[in-house]
């Protein structure tokens, strides 16, 4: 199973209104591990930043003046993602976005049920608890003190630690398949010694069900299995 943890960075909450995306990151995760491959993109957004936006994530008309447009890089991201399902902290907010620049560049729509909502998998698991990103890394102790300004990258790397920690941990390796494991797993009925009781278990078994168990083999006849461990 292919997921991909993804974040953008805006300049501002509304694409409607004018706003576009400034930046992209995605980590790839294979089985719920991560594999090493990411996606990360800084975009031209074609308007000047808000003041606001800046102070957020710090990227400013300077720095993304002379980045691809979206129609530039719309495409390779759509390799990447491919029909991967998308693990996105208030899903809502990121598939709006990017569903407005691909369609602003003739692109299809990224499906709504492709994504999967941590901000709703946290609500739904701690209700009435703060559910931000921030919140979640305490929580689980995740260490974010490189998050002095929001990144997509690698809000994307901490997400994926966050999630994989909300779905129960990574999972362990059952493949088995190296020389070592088996060697420390594996025990041959030779070497298996099972020890006996020093005194038997008492008989469980009352009188009556005794008689009725000693009925029921007479009834079977001479060549009953029961009767050669009488």
């Amino acid at each position: 199973m292919r997921e991909i943890v993804l974040d953008t960075e805006t300049t501002g909450f509304d694409p409607q209104s004018g706003d576009r995306i400034v930046e992209i990151g995605a980590v790839e995760l294979m089985r719920h591990v991560p594999t090493g491959r990411t996606y990360h993109q800084y975009i031209n957004p074609e308007r000047s930043m808000p003041d606001d936006a800046f102070q957020v994530h710090g990227l400013g008309d300077d720095f993304l003046r002379d980045k691809p447009v979206f129609k530039a890089i719309a495409q390779n991201f759509i390799d990447f993602i491919g029909d991967a399902k998308l693990v996105i902290h208030n899903a809502a907010f990121d598939i709006k976005f990017l569903n407005a620049e691909l369609g602003w560049v003739g692109l299809p729509a990224i499906p709504w049920d492709q994504a999967i909502d941590t901000l709703a998998i946290a609500r739904k698991k701690f209700p009435g608890s703060p559910a931000s990103l921030d919140a979640l890394c305490r929580r689980y102790g995740i260490d974010n003190t490189a998050r002095t300004l929001h990144g997509a990258l690698l809000d994307s790397e901490i997400l994926a630690e966050v999630y994989l920690e909300m779905i129960g941990g990574r999972q362990p390796d059952f493949a088995l398949s190296t020389a070592d494991s088996q060697a420390e797993e594996t025990v041959s009925p030779a070497q298996e010694r099972v020890a006996q009781r020093p005194n038997p278990l008492p008989s469980r078994l009352t009188a009556e069900e005794k008689s009725a168990h000693a009925a029921m083999i007479d009834g079977m006849g001479e060549n009953a299995v029961w009767s050669r461990f009488s």
